[in-house]
């Protein structure tokens, strides 16, 4: 349960806001247009939001993108090199680097000063802004990530667009797939808005962060400068400038010596 979504350390000014309980919203000025999560200066990309009413959209296209996508300047179709695999429909920006262990499989395209550290898994229709980090047993498909995104430890990430220096804490999980049969709907404004994506995880605005081992359940929507702590699984709309906090109970008991255990 949602207990609070506000806190002093992240003040939102006058932002309309959500309180989440028990999965009932109550929504006061929330939109789900790509400019209310993203800052589309902060993408080379941004052409895929052209003429997008809802955010989600240029899920369905990020392939046919990259296939179609020229090889700018600055630029290099990556060969397979060192102890990386890398594809052959992959583009890597200078200054980029790919570590040991790394699989890049394609098609994909990799801003500047990136770093794809060891045992990353990228697989095909993704692309990654500028001054992005992909760590260690992190897995991405079908994804756009704006620059300075950080997804640094165990992650995976299916079917999402994370914002400007959006972070996800290590262990952090983005589910895009339901278990039960159709596509993911979001509830909002009091309406279910089909996306008409069997596969959607989640939109991630700018500047959030979502604390270790969380999990995003399908068609989750965090707004910019948000916090999810950790240990949480979310599910629905978190508005900008919220913080969704876990007040679980911890119980505390003293330790019974090895002679009563027995």
């Amino acid at each position: 349960m949602l207990n609070e979504v506000s806190d002093p350390e992240f003040p939102r000014g006058s932002e309309a806001f959500c309180i989440a309980m028990g999965g009932a919203f109550l929504m006061l000025g929330l939109m789900l247009k790509p400019e209310d999560l993203f800052d589309l200066a902060q993408t080379d990309h941004h052409v895929l939001f052209q003429d997008c009413e809802h955010a989600w959209e240029p899920l369905k296209s990020i392939k046919d993108y990259i296939l179609t996508y020229p090889n700018p300047l600055g630029f290099r179709i990556a060969p397979a090199h060192g102890e990386a695999w890398i594809g052959d429909q992959v583009l890597i920006g200078e200054g980029t680097i790919v570590e040991p262990g790394a699989m890049i499989k394609g098609p994909a395209i990799i801003g500047r000063r990136c770093q794809i550290r060891h045992s990353a898994y990228i697989r095909d229709n993704v692309i990654i802004g500028d001054d992005c980090v992909v760590g260690n047993s992190c897995e991405l498909k079908n994804s756009l990530l704006f620059n300075r995104c950080q997804i640094p430890h165990f992650n995976y990430v299916g079917d999402s667009i994370l914002g400007f220096k959006a972070h996800l804490g290590a262990g952090v999980k983005i589910s895009n797939f339901k278990l039960v049969p159709g596509n993911v709907r979001i509830h909002w404004n009091g309406e279910w808005v089909d996306t008409g994506l069997r596969k959607f995880g989640a939109l991630v605005g700018d500047n959030t962060d979502v604390g270790c081992n969380t999990v995003l359940n399908p068609g989750s929507i965090l707004g910019r400068q948000s916090v999810v702590y950790p240990n949480i699984n979310w599910r629905g709309i978190l508005p900008a400038a919220s913080v969704a906090k876990n007040r679980a109970a911890i119980e505390i008991v003293a330790r019974q010596s090895p002679k009563s255990a027995a």
